[in-house]
């Protein structure tokens, strides 16, 4: 018996909502030192190490991290994003 699945399902692409990068990219950005576009991600640890660190440079650190991070999430491709950090789980550079 043939497979009765829409072709879709054997093959799954990330969906538009699904796909973090811009809402990421801004957030790290605009709100680099506060960490929200780790937590956005789901990376927990990551955020609290990363508000620690701005904690203890006054956020100039990862101020310009976050501009660095945002701008490497911005130029991934969505499906290059979509792997590396939503599926990949890539939680630092």
């Amino acid at each position: 018996m043939e497979n009765s699945k829409p072709e879709a399902w054997n093959n799954p692409q990330p969906n538009q909502q699904d796909n973090k990068k811009l809402a990421a990219g801004l957030l790290a950005i605009l709100l680099g030192p506060l960490g929200i576009h780790k937590f956005l991600l789901g990376y927990t640890t990551e955020g609290i190490i990363w508000l620690v660190i701005s904690l203890c440079t006054c956020g100039t650190v990862t101020g310009i991290l976050g501009v660095i991070e945002g701008i490497l999430y911005l130029t991934k491709s969505d499906e290059e994003f979509y792997q590396t950090y939503q599926v990949g789980k890539k939680g630092w550079f």
